[in-house]
């Protein structure tokens, strides 16, 4: 087809920042149909994209032959039954994450948009950062080694204020672990490989959240073993006080391994910090400038803030993947190896103890990002 019919299933924060702008970089592309079930929230997208179809029911947008591919931005629960309803329907399919309430249902996502033979692909948007992808090239070149250790610290401050359905277990799933710490299992996963088992704590310390009861975890903590022998140590947090947000609070991963150390924080788009084995220390990496932007994607990487624009190349990724008839650079199988690692922390939390994880969760993408 010429022209890519998009229906956005979810109209609010997410998809006006990130969704949006990157497709508004893709050509032959068109916002043709929205989805939300705040009547408000619909009609102030509606008026902002100018679409001409609109609904509160997704049932009514996902299935329609004028509709071309589906992205999803809605509250965890309903990931499932849209992707799937979406996939059996024929459309390409892009999820927020975490894919699923439980990485049985992730999986199911993943292999019903295989057998309708559909793009589908995982917002892990943080793989689109250029330090993240120059990051993952020299481990994939080798110039780290054998990997030994693998850490990330993510700390913010959210005070007590009220998240909406993201402070609601039925709706969310989890609360930082899937809506933080799943990006950083999958940088583990994608820098390291499959972890063997780990052992994991999830502590809730705003039951009440601006008057409303919170049931969903705040702090968040993974002690990993992977399956190469390397460790792993993951911390992510809600109520880091005087930390701020966004990248302008703590946001860092380093791995360290026979060769070399790295370590990358999202704060730093444009710079790794690297140490060689006996040196004096970490210094400054400078990212080359083919980094700085997607494969293929159009975008300015001197348009713009840089530490918000890079969320763009996403959904360049995903409407390219479609256009060149490939897997996306990070598919629903990437959403289900880092929903299986959440599962089995949630898990080990219950139980406190160490949890092996299933041998299947070693499976790989189809295509690693670029």
């Amino acid at each position: 087809m010429s022209t890519l019919n998009i229906a956005l299933v979810g109209t609010g924060g997410i998809t006006l920042q990130n969704h949006l702008p990157g497709l508004a970089l893709c050509s032959d592309v068109r916002v043709h149909a929205l989805c939300d079930a705040n009547a408000a929230t619909l009609e102030a997208a509606r008026q902002k994209t100018g679409a001409p179809v609109a609904s509160t029911r997704w049932e009514d947008i996902v299935t329609r032959d004028d509709v071309h591919a589906v992205i999803i931005a809605t509250p965890n629960f309903l990931h499932p039954p849209i992707a799937i309803a979406a996939a059996r329907a024929g459309k390409h399919v892009l999820c927020e994450k975490p894919l699923a309430l439980n990485a049985a249902d992730a999986a199911q996502m993943a292999a019903e948009a295989d057998r309708a033979g559909v793009r589908h692909m995982t917002a892990f948007t943080y793989q689109f950062v250029p330090a993240m992808r120059y990051l993952r090239h020299l481990v994939a070149r080798g110039d780290l080694g054998t990997p030994y250790h693998f850490r990330s610290c993510r700390l913010q401050d959210w005070g007590t204020r009220n998240l909406g359905w993201r402070q609601v277990q039925k709706l969310a799933g989890t609360g930082e672990i899937g809506d933080m710490l799943s990006h950083r299992i999958d940088f583990a996963l994608q820098l390291v490989g499959p972890m063997r088992r780990l052992v994991a704590n999830l502590m809730t310390l705003t039951p009440v959240r601006d008057g409303a009861p919170n049931d969903t975890d705040d702090w968040v903590a993974i002690l990993a073993e992977f399956r190469n022998g390397a460790s792993g140590v993951l911390e992510s947090s809600k109520l880091a006080s005087g930390r701020n947000e966004s990248w302008r609070s703590l946001d860092s991963v380093e791995i360290n391994g026979s060769e070399a150390s790295f370590e990358f924080t999202t704060g730093k788009w444009n710079e790794l910090q690297h140490g060689r084995v006996g040196g004096p220390g970490l210094r400054p990496l400078i990212i080359p400038p083919e980094f700085h932007v997607w494969p293929g994607s159009p975008r300015d990487p001197g348009a713009g803030d840089p530490l918000v624009s890079f969320r763009y190349d996403q959904a360049v990724e995903f409407i390219n993947a479609i256009r060149e008839q490939r897997p996306c650079a990070l598919t629903f199988h990437d959403g289900a190896r880092a929903q299986a690692v959440m599962d089995a922390a949630v898990h080990s939390t219950r139980i406190r103890q160490w949890v092996d994880l299933p041998e299947e969760t070693a499976t790989t993408s189809n295509t690693p990002p670029r």
